[in-house]
């Protein structure tokens, strides 16, 4: 199967979800974390890197888990416009 080249905008939210990512591990060593979440340091690295912008929703809940960071201010991090536009309700109001 080809995958269809990304987006500038989700190349954008990949380096926020790494940098973010990155920022809640802290001084927490990349294999400890990666170990903890049932993941490669390899695959770690290249999430934090921005290398993977779209890895899935599995990864992104364990590694959040692992280093205390919830889905929604994961979420609102890293789609601030979509997250801000969802407190108003559907109509936008």
């Amino acid at each position: 199967m080809v995958r269809l080249p990304l987006s500038p905008d989700e190349l954008e939210r990949g380096r926020r979800l790494g940098a973010l990512l990155r920022s809640a591990r802290g001084d927490r060593s990349m294999l400890d974390v990666a170990l903890s979440a049932g993941i490669s340091p390899e695959t770690l690295r290249k999430i934090e890197t921005g290398r993977i912008a779209t890895p899935s929703f599995a990864t992104i809940a364990a590694v959040s888990g692992v280093v205390g960071l919830s889905l929604d201010a994961l979420w609102a991090e890293v789609h601030p416009v979509t997250a801000a536009a969802a407190g108003k309700g559907a109509t936008g109001v």
